[in-house]
């Protein structure tokens, strides 16, 4: 897909997505609707500024959504419009750390924490005018479970009692697994063990429920358009692949007067500097980033448009450990000790990331700092490399580093220029397409990639990020496979006492670090541009949004 950067009569710019194959015609046709009809938004002076403006939000989207399916969906901006389209029981609060009522307005735990009710709105609708049940919740949270789902994220429920042997197949009775719909209001969760987060567990995007009789209709079809039914502020009125999806907002909701947006559009761009463009020219309201070349200038000449909010997020390599020589844990560690990352973050990335030497980030961090971790050692690394057999990187295989965005080419490629450098390594550079990179990390299709704890991390707690690297883990895209980090981390987890649990936490980070199945390079943060007519607008540490108060004003 091309962009064509248009003038316009009465000087309005348009950004306007055109096939290689049309794009004269296209040029041509938008030019004459422009002329011919003065309504045409973009093609008219701006309105006075007493006026309301049009509530219709226009937000970049970079990826293109695989699914919008709560259960088996897994990037970020995936959950970028399932939670437009439909909510959980909960939601997360601007912090990550707390929660606010959702679909459900009240909930009380037992005595011994074991035992949580929440009780649901009497007022919650489908979009399609069915009422939300108990018995909804029940029945999306045993799809998602089921082992023929083959959710990516079914451990997030693993602290519901039986939940994980159902996943697994262990037991086939769901009546078994602690979820139950005591009534039609009101659901009850059993944990098989007391836990403090829970409730930012249940505000994570895989709770969010889907109508179980739109999906037994329509099966794998249901998240298009035509049928798509959610509990949530908008409904799904366009979905244009690698062009736009449109929400608009839903008659039924229940805080329909927090909904002050009429529509949202995610327009998509797969380059920084054409979203940039688009920004300029007043094509969208809320960028997905900022290029690197423009990040001083905005600073300094237009700050009110520029946010930089920190994230729960560490950008990292995970090691296919399937793969020789990477299943020798000398290679993985002088690959790790060979980068510099606080080159990396001065000068490739430069807008205020943090070298990662552990792989919790500090928004993550647990209390104990982890005994080991993988600062910048080049002398170490050559040695490491040396005692494995490749000295100076003779006869070492030639392997692939992969990523998901052109954004990311300075980074990988800084890589690769370390390796060489340092170790003597021809190491391949390639960029996949976000579902094709997020597909190879699951089959196993992949030596090296460059990965995010964005789509691993849904809860503000370190549990949570570092079981994805345990053995039976969906997750586990290095394919390691270590006992005792298993050990350690089922001690963490059962764990009553806070201390035990963080010292836990602790011995299964260093033990991470020490066998280095994947390389952390620096903690992320999100820098992007936000019209200064955008008001109200939400996000948590890990991407999660909240559209409910959000305006537009006139400039």
């Amino acid at each position: 897909m091309r962009y064509a950067l248009l003038q316009l009569n009465r000087g309005a710019l348009w950004v306007a997505p055109v096939s290689s194959r049309d794009s004269g015609a296209s040029i041509i046709v938008l030019c004459l609707l422009c002329f011919l009809a003065p309504g045409i938004s973009g093609c008219t002076k701006r309105a006075p500024s007493s006026a309301a403006p049009e509530q219709i939000l226009r937000v970049s989207q970079r990826n293109e959504p695989a699914d919008l399916d709560p259960a088996t969906a897994a990037l970020p901006d995936e959950f970028f419009i399932i939670r437009a389209l439909s909510e959980g029981l909960v939601s997360p609060t601007a912090d990550g750390n707390t929660v606010e009522p959702a679909a459900a307005e009240r909930w009380e735990f037992s005595a011994d924490g074991l035992t949580c009710t929440f009780h649901l709105r009497s007022d919650a609708f489908w979009s399609n005018g069915e009422p939300v049940t108990a018995q909804d919740f029940a029945d999306s949270y045993r799809r998602l479970l089921t082992p023929a789902t083959a959710a990516s994220k079914a451990s997030l429920f693993f602290m519901v009692k039986n939940a994980r042997a159902f996943a697994s197949g262990a037991i086939a009775d769901f009546s078994a697994v602690g979820i139950r719909a005591a009534d039609a209001h009101t659901l009850v969760i059993s944990l098989d063990r007391p836990m403090p987060r829970f409730l930012s567990y249940a505000a994570s995007g895989p709770w969010i429920p889907v109508n179980p009789r739109v999906v037994a209709k329509a099966g794998r079809a249901w998240t298009r358009p035509e049928n798509y039914v959610g509990n949530g502020p908008f409904v799904l009125a366009e979905w244009r692949p690698h062009q736009r999806i449109v929400v608009k907002k839903n008659p039924r909701y229940h805080a329909t007067t927090s909904v002050q947006l009429d529509a949202i559009h995610f327009i998509a761009f797969d380059n920084g500097d054409t979203e940039e463009r688009a920004f300029r020219a007043g094509q969208i309201d809320i960028t997905m980033a900022v290029p690197i070349t423009k990040l001083e200038s905005y600073a300094r000449e237009r700050p009110a448009e520029l946010r930089r909010t920190p994230l729960a997020e560490t950008r990292y390599l995970t090691f296919n450990t399937m793969h020789p020589p990477l299943n020798d844990t000398r290679v993985r560690r002088a690959l790790a000790l060979a980068i510099d990352r606080d080159l990396i973050v001065d000068r490739v990335t430069r807008g205020g990331q943090q070298p990662a030497s552990r792989f919790i980030p500090p928004t993550l961090a647990n209390s104990n700092p982890p005994t080991s971790d993988l600062h910048h050692d080049p002398t170490a690394a050559r040695q490491l490399l040396a005692a494995a057999g490749f000295a100076d990187g003779k006869n070492f295989p030639r392997l692939e580093l992969t990523a998901w965005s052109p954004s990311q080419s300075p980074v990988i490629e800084a890589v690769q220029a370390m390796w060489r450098k340092e170790l003597g390594l021809d190491i391949a550079v390639a960029i996949r397409d976000a579902k094709v990179h997020l597909a190879a990390l699951r089959s196993g299709d992949y030596d090296i990639a460059f990965a995010t704890t964005a789509t691993l991390t849904d809860v503000m707690d370190p549990l949570a990020l570092l079981e994805n690297f345990a053995r039976n883990s969906a997750n586990n895209h290095a394919r390691w496979d270590s006992p005792d980090f298993d050990r350690v981390l089922a001690s963490a987890a059962a764990a009553g006492d806070l201390r035990v649990r963080s010292a836990s936490l602790a011995e299964a980070e260093s033990l991470l670090l020490e066998a280095a199945p994947v390389a952390p390079v620096y903690f992320n943060n999100h820098n992007f541009l936000i019209s200064p007519r955008v008001h109200g607008w939400r996000e948590d540490p890990l991407w999660a949004r909240n559209y409910l108060g959000v305006y537009l004003v006139e400039k």
